[in-house]
């Protein structure tokens, strides 16, 4: 790695946010690097050919051939699946990821979900666009609820973060409890556990990675095990709920509600049921948009370059 490695930001865009500002935040933190914004495919090719650092939100191997002197790729996305990790191997390229730019953001909008179910805004907002003023009922208040939030990373701590200033009593799930975590109480995915928690909740918020433990982790026998007046939240992937169990719960009124950043089917079919249930929220997969999306990857990227250049571990490293 030379002192001052160049740095190329792919053209693709993402979230409707330009990458041209995300090669601005970049400019700021690192002005003495160079900075190359490739705007078009031929720019990409000559771009990448002798620079160190190469980011966006995805690489190809025809443009991984290209890049001779490549040591990092800096994925814009926390997931990485879709990028050619054997062949970034094989060159012996580190890869990082964008791993908790979306938290803060996702949070929200889960303590967005929360309150809507708590305070009965879904009524508000039926009977405001049938212009109708007719007092209702809340259902409560967050205060002194029991929420379980199966994942401890970095949204999962944002949730619960935002949670403490409600007096909620929080459960968080984890593949390691015995590291203890933020919330009041830790468990582990043991069944038994589980189960143990989703029984005592008011919320369960699912923010956990899609793994062979946590998939259809919430099916027929946790909906059983959940109260009546129970709400699921899930910002995780739509495979850790078995979607027709789902379905059965909320037609069967065994859970008061759900909403759904994230379902399976995804994108959810127009005629799927789902879309038809009163007590069912669903937003497009949308929860970790952010217009701080490019500025939070630049934070990382920019450490990462000194951290480089130190010769130290790379924050959010993949491979």
């Amino acid at each position: 790695m030379t002192d001052r490695p160049t740095i190329t930001v792919l053209r693709a865009d993402t979230h409707g946010l330009s990458s041209r500002e995300y090669a601005d935040a970049l400019d700021e933190r690192l002005p003495d690097h160079e900075i190359r914004y490739a705007a078009t495919p031929e720019a990409e090719r000559e771009d990448v050919s002798d620079a160190e650092i190469v980011t966006g939100t995805s690489i190809d191997t025809d443009l991984l051939d290209a890049a001779n002197d490549i040591e990092l790729f800096a994925c814009a996305y926390a997931g990485y699946n879709h990028l050619p990790m054997d062949a970034l191997r094989e060159r012996g390229v580190a890869v990082t990821n964008g791993a908790g730019i979306h938290a803060p953001g996702i949070a929200e909008q889960v303590l967005g979900y929360l309150l809507t179910f708590a305070r009965n805004l879904q009524q508000g907002f039926r009977q405001s666009e049938r212009g109708e003023w007719r007092h209702y009922k809340a259902h409560g208040e967050l205060t002194d609820s029991t929420v379980t939030i199966v994942g401890l990373g970095a949204i999962g701590t944002e949730v619960e973060q935002r949670l403490r200033g409600f007096g909620a009593h929080t459960i968080g799930v984890r593949y390691t409890p015995e590291k203890g975590g933020p919330t009041d109480e830790v468990v582990g995915f043991d069944p038994a556990d589980v189960h143990d928690a989703f029984a005592r909740s008011d919320y369960v918020v699912l923010a956990c990675p899609l793994t062979e433990t946590t998939e259809g982790l919430v099916d027929a026998a946790a909906f059983e095990t959940l109260e009546p007046d129970a709400v699921l939240v899930n910002v995780a992937r739509g495979g850790v709920v078995e979607t027709d169990a789902l379905v059965d719960a909320l037609r069967g009124e065994s859970i008061r509600g759900a909403a759904l950043d994230v379902t399976d089917p995804e994108p959810l079919p127009p005629d799927h049921v789902l879309w038809t249930l009163d007590n069912c929220l669903i937003t497009p997969h949308n929860a970790g948009h952010t217009p701080r999306h490019w500025t939070r990857l630049a934070d990382i990227l920019a450490e990462n370059v000194t951290r480089l250049e130190a010769g130290e571990e790379l924050k959010n490293r993949v491979d």
